[in-house]
């Protein structure tokens, strides 16, 4: 029984291991995800969001499809279990509650505008500013994930660290926010399509 134990955790460990990435795998990865970046004008996905709270024995997850075009046009709808949907464009926050609709403008706050960029940039995975983040580069399960935390003290209120996971593609392929309560939401995309023909009208309200 105890040998059995002793496999299980080693198992467990081993599925769960993270190993820091060498110099000239951290500057592969930039490279790749910064060509990506560059190319990529628009981003059709399906995503499925997991919100987890301290409180709650299971976590929330909704469903959804998210629609992104260069600038900055970003378009998140959430479809199951509940009908809303999200757009930021031109420095305004569009809001659709099931028919409820609100305009916020976040041209004159710099925590939204930072926080514009923030999911833009993360979105197109181009986020590799030292300047602004303290950055750790992981090998995990085949993948790469990139811790980032802010070194801006007033937006660590509201986000400690985020995640981002890279499959070998260079492609996000998952995003982790997590806040200083250590609550998080994770988002994990798929059917993602690149580059597809995207009309502005997607981003109406």
């Amino acid at each position: 029984m105890h040998k059995i134990i002793c496999l299980i955790l080693f198992i467990t460990t081993t599925l769960h291991a993270q190993t820091k990435m060498s110099i000239a795998e951290i500057n592969a990865l930039k490279e790749k995800v910064k060509t990506h970046a560059i190319e990529t004008k628009t981003i059709s996905s399906d995503f499925t969001q997991y919100k987890h709270l301290d409180f709650l024995s299971n976590d929330i997850i909704t469903t959804g499809k998210l629609a992104f075009k260069t600038p900055n046009m970003v378009k998140w709808e959430y479809i199951k279990p509940f009908k809303y949907s999200v757009i930021f464009k031109n420095e305004t926050l569009y809001i659709n509650d099931e028919g409820n609709k609100n305009k916020i403008d976040i041209g004159a706050s710099e925590q939204f505008k930072k926080l514009n960029h923030l999911i833009v940039s993360s979105l197109k995975g181009d986020m590799f500013d030292d300047n602004e983040f303290v950055i750790n580069y992981y090998k995990k399960q085949g993948n790469s994930e990139v811790h980032f935390g802010s070194k801006d003290k007033k937006f660590k209120k509201y986000i400690k660290v985020f995640y981002i996971t890279f499959d070998s593609d260079g492609d996000v392929i998952e995003i982790k926010i997590i806040e200083p309560s250590n609550d998080y939401t994770r988002i994990v995309f798929s059917n993602r399509i690149l580059n597809s023909s995207l009309p502005d009208e997607v981003f109406t309200h």
